[in-house]
């Protein structure tokens, strides 16, 4: 261990409540917060963030500003500085927060899917290390989120390596979904500050184009992802996305921490969006919660099983295996909530499965918070049959809520959920291993069987799955192990305490 708290800095394309699009901006959000009141004493470790400062961020007070050099051109960082707080018990933290301004790449009304997102982000990744001296913080670890962060570790190894302000850092790159790449034209190389010796396989090359995760896969100290058992699959070609040769050679420094959330907004105790709030001592309001979802959804009132989907309608979260079966899952007297959006002809068929079903399906195409929460709460069983899952929250949260979760056994969902049926005394939701929409139906079945069988014993497993601890303290706990292994790589043991 080392002998001191550490000097974090958290850099990420997205995060709560700043700016968000997926599950990114909630981790980069709360891990910070977690890390701030954890460590020795009363102040936690020094955690900061960094992100862009989009056009709907305001706020944020002057902090300094500098030259970046694009190619031939300079482009004005502009740093301003606000905060998130923590809280653990009486103590609070105040987080600084970094906002890296400039007009031109990102006083734009969305935050990705630009044709210049490689030049943006190559600017932002420039911009974090060089505002590091001029605002004088030196941190121990810069800790890089997705393929939009990836080129930090490959300057700090390179453009950095001889500087004595840098050359200690060290860099830790976390995968949230090796689907996202960021891969370029070639002709970006002058942009990027980087020359021909690293383009190449052994460098930022990547089937012709240049790549923003390989660079970070290449160059970090220590790699992680947001589960175990996805950090297995990604080593493998039907998950790797082509990076599982480079992922292999790397196994040593790749590491697995599942993801936690916020408890302080996802407490069914407290929930101001809830109609009736609720704990596992006193379960009785969630069966209030169902019928005032009933009600809200036009549904009959009635004592059946409530099913709930919150979810990108796209092949990934396994859409395509719940279509085929909804016909089937009609006939076992429920009742099936859907609120998502995504791939159009799934938004379609839901809808005609909805008019199909008036009394049984309600969908919403779209998101809303507040009924994703009512969803959370009132539903019996919450749906995840994904064909892959780096961590997910939506399992986690639906179990906060006494939801039983019913899954398919892949990354975060086969780190988080124990079958039922293979052990009814520690069992914590229904999981089904083959990508097949039989699978999922025989699950789905099998929770029935439970739920219609004893209801006390269903009681005790609303219970159980309330009880169990998905806060961010103990990933909090992983990523600072993490951070000290990248340390004792670039450091040796000289700052280890014996």
């Amino acid at each position: 261990m080392f002998d001191r708290n550490l000097k974090i800095l958290l850099v990420s394309p997205e995060v709560v409540p700043f700016a968000k699009v997926g599950g990114l901006a909630d981790v980069a959000g709360s891990l910070p917060k977690a890390l701030a009141t954890l460590g020795e004493g009363e102040l936690g470790h020094d955690v900061r963030v960094a992100l862009p400062r989009y056009q709907r961020i305001a706020g944020g007070r002057y902090r300094t500003d500098f030259p970046v050099p694009m190619g031939p051109r300079q482009e004005t960082a502009i740093i301003r500085e606000t905060n998130i707080e923590a809280k653990l018990g009486e103590v609070k933290r105040e987080i600084p927060v970094y906002l890296v301004d400039n007009y031109h790449y990102f006083n734009r009304e969305g935050i990705y899917a630009y044709g210049d997102d490689a030049e943006r982000f190559a600017f932002f990744c420039k911009a974090v290390l060089e505002m590091l001296p001029r605002l004088g913080f030196q941190p121990d670890v810069i800790h890089c989120n997705d393929w939009q962060t990836g080129l930090i570790p490959l300057y700090l190894r390179t453009k950095y390596r001889h500087d004595p302000f840098y050359s200690r850092m060290a860099a830790v790159y976390t995968i949230h979904n090796l689907q996202y790449q960021g891969n370029f034209d070639r002709a970006i190389l002058p942009l990027l500050g980087i020359g021909d010796e690293l383009f190449h396989p052994e460098g930022v090359e990547f089937y012709g184009t240049v790549s923003f995760m390989k660079a970070g896969l290449q160059f970090a100290d220590v790699l992680s992802t947001v589960s175990p058992t996805y950090a297995e699959e990604i080593k493998t070609p039907e998950l790797g996305e082509r990076m599982d040769g480079l992922l292999r050679k790397r196994a040593d420094d790749l590491y697995g921490i599942v993801n936690g959330i916020n408890y302080h907004e996802f407490n069914p105790q407290t929930d101001p969006r809830l109609w009736f709030n609720y704990d596992k001592d006193h379960p009785e309001g969630k069966r209030e919660n169902k019928r005032a979802l009933q009600q809200e959804l036009r549904l009959p009132v009635r004592e059946l099983p409530l099913l709930g989907v919150i979810s990108r309608l796209v092949s990934q979260k396994g859409i395509d295996l719940l279509a085929p079966v909804l016909d089937d899952l009609m006939q076992l007297d429920v009742q099936m909530v859907l609120l998502g959006t995504g791939d159009p002809h799934y938004e379609r068929l839901f809808q005609d499965f909805q008019r199909r079903y008036p009394d049984r399906i309600a969908v919403f195409i779209g998101f809303n918070g507040v009924l994703a929460q009512r969803i959370y709460a009132g539903s019996d069983l919450f749906l995840m049959p994904s064909r892959f899952e780096p961590c997910g929250l939506g399992q986690m949260i639906s179990m906060r809520y006494g939801t039983i979760p019913v899954v398919r056994a892949t990354g975060g969902l086969a780190d988080t959920v124990r079958d039922y049926t293979d052990n009814p005394e520690t069992g914590n939701g229904f999981v089904f291993r083959a990508y097949e929409p039989e699978a999922l139906l025989d699950a789905v079945r099998r929770a029935l069987e439970v739920y219609r069988r004893d209801q006390n014993e269903w009681l005790r497993l609303v219970r159980r799955v309330m009880e169990i601890d998905h806060s961010w303290a103990k990933s909090a706990a992983g990523y600072v192990e993490l951070y000290q292994a990248a340390l004792k790589k670039v450091r040796g043991l000289a700052e280890i305490a014996v």
